[in-house]
């Protein structure tokens, strides 16, 4: 871009900034400073604002961003993140919305704390949730490092750092001022830009090619370089069993994996009931798979018009297929049209990820204040308030997941989610799942189950070709590769749930029928629900 559409681009990506922070602004001014104020809003959303906010924090940088890219650039393959992320959510309705809104008050913790004992659980499950939300918040940086370096006309290390640091800044700001209120309508503010934006590009998109579906498959697959592999499966997950293990290990985490994030959890101890709850996943449900069939007109047109020699030379893992999609179909770079396109898909897109951002470091927070600090405090010690630990927390987390962002910024966004879905499925589901429909299990299945799904989860990443042994690892230098798979969710998912079982039958303690009895009756009618 010329500076004068430069200019005008990143005036245009820095109002939904300024958007976003009068309403921290707005709502820091009215928060009360409870608990319940701070990380569920008072618990006064209605089933359609909840909705929205559940599509505006599910729907991420690697929806928007890097879902795009590798349909893109792996065509069929690349529908497995379509098909997988829209799928979790009849697990979620079914399974866990109306059940958690009823045996919990912020945290999955709370939901496993009610017929456990305390301490131990709460360590396990805070811990866990900590890890998830810092592996999500590592994708998101990257989105927005690809994104902002993009909009500043190029690709320099220094322009994708300094963004991963100034998304880690924001975030911190909006949860530590704004709390659960502010981050919500964040989040519904980002979800109808989102959905408004990808109807826009589709419409585009369709009518470049007069509505004939036919003809964007065929020119996508000409331009791909894979011929008619372009429309096959295999042309990412194909060839050895390696790659089809981990096709495999991939849709297990994908389908699994939306249960057991805290910050999607979270979002149902925001409205007032779990019938509200359940209505709420209905709304985001319409939302989000209407908004997945647009991303695959847009990943195929973007493979269509711009090409993959021009998405991998922007970003290798094409983060960045949307905005040259937008910046075609405007006209071109030096058109005001292309770079008023381009412009407003890029504060898009960083509205998705400041929203989810927040969302993640709320959820993470909480289970840190809420959580461990309520597990770890020294009996008789001073107690500070819960929300300034929150608080305190938000910052931390913050720069844990800056650093971690600045080292892995060359992989793909949707990718580094799985991982973060894996380890979701593999810690955090089991437990859950035992703890909402099995009457025999113990304090210390759940403990296991909560480690015996982590542990091997992130050892499993640690010695898988993400970290190193290959020239896209983010060590390259180094061959620390045992695993042969980049998810492992084929592995980790089964120990989770085989952990919390064996933990369950070796338990020299009694399960507790009474308790039980109580989370049955309390889950499945509301009675004594928060």
């Amino acid at each position: 871009m010329n500076g004068h559409h430069q200019a005008l681009a990143l005036a245009l990506f820095s109002a939904f900034v300024a958007v976003t922070l009068a309403i921290t602004t707005w709502v820091s001014r009215k928060r009360h400073g409870s608990a319940e104020e701070f990380y569920a809003g008072g618990r006064l959303f209605s089933p359609m604002e909840n909705g929205f906010a559940l599509s505006g924090d599910y729907l991420s940088a690697a929806s928007f961003l890097g879902v795009t890219g590798l349909i893109a650039l792996f065509g069929y393959d690349g529908l497995l993140y379509v098909v997988g992320f829209l799928v979790a959510w009849l697990v979620v309705l079914f399974f866990v919305a109306e059940l958690v809104r009823n045996c919990g008050r912020f945290t999955l913790a709370d939901v496993v704390a009610a017929r456990m004992r305390e301490r131990p659980v709460r360590i396990a499950a805070g811990t866990s949730s900590v890890t998830v939300s810092i592996l999500y918040l590592v994708a998101q940086m990257v989105g927005a490092g690809s994104l902002v370096a993009l909009l500043l006309g190029g690709t320099g290390e220094a322009a994708r750092s300094w963004t991963v640091i100034g998304v880690g800044a924001l975030m911190v700001v909006y949860v530590s001022f704004g709390g659960m209120r502010a981050t919500t309508w964040i989040q519904i503010v980002k979800s109808v830009l989102m959905l408004g934006g990808t109807v826009v590009l589709t419409v585009l998109v369709l009518l470049r090619f007069h509505g004939n579906v036919d003809d964007l498959l065929r020119t996508a697959t000409d331009r791909s370089g894979h011929g008619k592999a372009f429309l096959a499966p295999g042309l990412k997950y194909g060839g050895g069993w390696t790659a089809r293990a981990d096709f495999v290990s991939l849709g297990l985490a994908l389908v699994l994996g939306t249960a057991g994030l805290p910050h999607i959890l979270s979002r149902f101890f925001t409205v007032p009931t779990a019938r509200a709850a359940r209505r709420s996943v209905v709304w985001s449900v319409g939302l989000i798979g209407g908004f997945y069939l647009m991303t695959i007109v847009l990943g195929f047109g973007a493979a269509a018009l711009v090409g993959p020699e021009a998405l991998k030379k922007s970003d290798a893992s094409g983060n960045t297929a949307v905005p040259l999609l937008a910046l075609d179909l405007g006209g071109g770079a030096d058109t005001t049209g292309g770079t008023v396109l381009f412009a407003v898909v890029a504060a898009v897109a960083f509205a998705t990820i400041l929203a989810v951002v927040a969302g993640i470091t709320l959820a993470s927070s909480a289970s840190v204040a809420h959580d461990l600090y309520a597990a770890l405090r020294r009996p008789g010690g001073r107690q500070r308030g819960e929300v300034g630990v929150a608080r305190v927390a938000a910052v931390g987390i913050g720069v844990v997941a800056i650093a971690l962002g600045l080292l892995a910024r060359d992989l793909n966004v949707a990718f580094l989610v799985g991982l973060a879905f894996a380890v979701a499925a593999s810690a955090n589901l089991p437990v859950l799942m035992y703890t909402l429909f099995w009457r025999g299990f113990t304090t210390r299945g759940a403990v296991w189950a909560v480690y015996g799904g982590l542990v091997p989860a992130v050892l499993l990443v640690v010695l898988s070709p993400v970290v190193s042994g290959s020239p896209d690892s983010l060590f390259p230098g180094v061959d620390l590769q045992y695993f042969p798979l980049r998810n492992p969710g084929i592995v980790s998912i089964p120990l989770g749930f085989l952990a919390g079982w064996l933990g369950t039958v070796t338990s020299a303690e009694p399960p507790d029928e009474a308790k039980h009895a109580e989370t049955e009756v309390r889950s499945l009618t509301g009675a004594g629900a928060v």
